[in-house]
């Protein structure tokens, strides 16, 4: 099941024995686990029949007794284990969850990693439980999830801005909602969300940020990538180069892949480069001023820099000096 659906069946009262949240994205982990903690038992019954765990703390014999406990003064116990990725012998709850307790809401917080689907206890789980496995998303889904979120909440915000923001707030969703929770707050005129709100209260230029950047680079614009560069090192607390190399490492294996499609259709592009069709024009112009060779070649630079950034065969040059330098010589890329 996914986040929403789960949600729905707990606000419907369709509550199940045991719920297995598991992925690498714990924002929707958290989210139901703190949806179960906060609207299943009352404040009463909490304080009798409602216990959080800690897998680092615990071994999972703990875990099977405290779900095995009948309610004190109510018709339910709930038992939340977080961090439970740190419980070792796991696969002891198998008979537990073929019969498990049912005034008991057990819920097993998985976060990081996910379970050998080979192994019995995965099958089990599968079958017997409510299952979440929650994906990190990819950056053109968080754009969208971004929009999504500030849509629902009455506000507007058209692409770019989305961007914007993706750059400024990162891609762990948890940061992303509590920074947009934090802005739409804010007494925003007409609840229109634009590049000049974003610049004023999270902090990122609308005209010097490393998306810009990308958008000169595919123009083979070279007085704008310069500029924008020479903006970007004003702050590289902000605009560190990693962030800069890994941004322009992905867009240009991107345009390498849109030189090899036969089907160039935006439907197509998007759907195999997996971007959002308002980006298409920077993809396709990339396409047009870079050849295959000189992408490859720039994709060659990106990572010998990622690795000179990190201190690689690198002993004197400065963070700045080596990203002026990179974006030079992708301007400048062998044909």
């Amino acid at each position: 099941m996914n986040y929403s659906k789960i949600i729905k069946s707990l606000q419907d009262k369709k509550i199940e024995p045991i719920y297995f949240l598991t992925g690498e994205e714990t924002f929707y982990i958290d989210k139901i686990s703190t949806y179960i903690a906060n609207n299943i038992l009352n404040e009463d019954e909490k304080q009798f029949n409602q216990t959080i765990l800690y897998g680092k703390e615990i071994t999972i014999e703990d875990v099977i007794l405290e779900a095995k406990l009948f309610p004190s003064f109510g018709e339910k116990r709930v038992v939340i284990v977080k961090e439970a990725q740190h419980l070792r012998n796991i696969d002891k709850l198998e008979d537990y969850i073929k019969t498990p307790q049912k005034s008991t809401i057990l819920v097993i917080c998985y976060k990081g990693k996910y379970l050998d689907k080979r192994k019995k206890i995965s099958k089990l789980i599968n079958q017997k439980c409510v299952l979440l496995e929650s994906k990190k998303l990819y950056d053109t889904q968080i754009v969208k999830w971004i929009e999504d979120f500030i849509i629902q909440n009455g506000y507007s915000i058209n692409q770019k801005s989305c961007q914007m923001l993706n750059e400024a707030l990162g891609n762990n969703l948890s940061n992303i909602y509590n920074e947009l929770k934090k802005l739409l707050a804010l007494p925003i005129k007409d609840k229109k969300i634009t590049d000049n709100i974003i610049e004023k209260y999270v902090g990122l230029s609308k005209d010097f940020n490393a998306f810009e950047l990308q958008d000169a680079l595919s123009q083979k614009n070279v007085y704008k990538s310069y500029y924008i560069t020479k903006h970007l090192l004003l702050n590289q607390k902000t605009n560190p180069i990693e962030k800069i190399i890994g941004l322009l490492f992905s867009f240009f294996q991107k345009v390498v892949t849109l030189h090899s499609l036969q089907d160039k259709s935006k439907n197509n592009i998007a759907s195999v480069l997996k971007i959002n069709p308002f980006f298409i024009t920077q993809y396709v112009e990339a396409a047009k001023k870079y050849t295959t060779k000189e992408l490859y070649h720039i994709i060659t630079l990106l990572k010998n820099y990622d690795l000179r950034a990190k201190g690689v065969n690198n002993k004197n040059t400065t963070k700045a000096s080596l990203i002026r330098e990179l974006i030079s010589r992708i301007l400048h890329a062998e044909k």
